[in-house]
C-alpha cells in the first residue's frame, strides 16, 4: 500500500487537513508533511518529501502543496503511485503576481503581516464562506501563525517555482484534480489546462467554493478523495 502524504498550501499547516485526516482510509497511514517549513524552494520541498518518505507515494497537495507534488513527480516518477492536486496551478509565476508578492514581502520584512493578510483574506474564499467569521478567523490564525520568516520564504519559493507544464504530460500515475468553481487564486482555467495535459485525470469541480477547498467544502473534498482512492487502490 502506498503512503499517503498531504502537502499544505502556502503559510499553512496540518490544520487545513483537519477534516480530511479522520475521513481517509486508515490503511494509507495518511500524514501531513511540513517540508514547506524547512526548505526554501519548490524543488527542495519535493526532494525532502521523497527523502523523508519511503516506498511508493500518493501525494495530495493543496495550492503550493500541489506544486510540490508535481515537482516530486518530475524528480522521481517511479515513486509516485498517484497525485491529488487541489486548487493549484502548473504554471510558473506571472510577472504581475511576482510584483505583488515582492510588495507583500516588503511588508513582511517590516513585521507588518496583518496589513497584508487581513485585507486579502477574502480572496481565498467563496463569498458564502467569506461571511463565516469563525472559518475566516481559523484561516487567519494559521497564516499569521506561520510568521514573517515563513511567509517570506514560501512566497519566494512560489515566485521561483518551475513550469510544471513542461513535464506534466509524462505522468502515468492516476491523478485527481479538484478545483473550486470560483477559485480566484488558482482559477478554474488552471485546472482545465492541467486536465488537458493529463488525459487520465479525474476532474472534480466543487460548487460555491473558492481556493480553500479543504476548509470550505470538507465533505465534498472528502468524498472526492475517498472515491478516487477506492477506485485506484481498492485494497485499502
Amino acid at each position: 500500500m502506498p503512503n499517503l502524504i498531504l502537502l499544505p498550501g502556502l503559510a499553512c499547516d496540518e490544520r487545513i487537513w483537519e477534516a480530511q485526516l479522520p475521513a481517509l482510509p486508515p490503511a494509507f497511514g495518511a500524514r501531513v508533511s511540513d517540508v514547506q517549513r524547512h526548505n526554501d524552494t519548490i524543488e527542495g520541498m519535493a526532494a525532502a518529501v521523497l527523502r523523508d518518505n519511503e516506498g511508493p507515494l500518493v501525494l495530495c497537495g493543496a495550492s503550493m502543496g500541489g506544486m510540490v507534488a508535481m515537482e516530486a513527480a518530475r524528480q522521481a516518477p517511479e515513486r509516485i503511485a498517484g497525485l491529488a492536486l487541489l486548487g493549484t496551478s502548473a504554471r510558473p509565476e506571472t510577472p504581475d503576481m511576482f510584483t505583488l508578492r515582492e510588495g507583500a514581502i516588503e511588508y513582511f520584512e517590516r513585521g507588518e503581516l496583518r496589513e497584508v493578510i487581513e485585507p486579502n483574506v477574502y480572496f481565498a474564499f467563496h463569498p458564502a464562506q467569506a461571511a463565516d467569521e469563525v472559518l475566516v478567523q481559523r484561516y487567519l490564525d494559521i497564516v499569521l501563525g506561520a510568521g514573517a520568516r515563513q511567509l517570506i520564504s514560501q512566497n519566494r519559493a512560489v515566485m521561483r517555482r518551475p513550469d510544471a507544464r513542461l513535464h506534466l504530460a509524462s505522468v502515468r500515475a492516476p491523478v485527481l484534480l479538484v478545483c473550486g468553481n470560483e477559485d480566484r487564486l488558482a482559477p478554474p482555467e488552471c485546472t482545465t489546462e492541467m486536465a488537458a495535459l493529463l488525459p487520465q485525470a479525474q476532474v472534480v469541480w466543487v460548487p460555491d467554493c473558492g481556493h480553500m477547498l479543504t476548509m470550505e467544502k470538507p465533505a465534498l473534498v472528502n468524498a472526492a478523495l475517498n472515491g478516487w482512492l477506492a477506485k485506484h487502490f481498492p485494497a485499502a
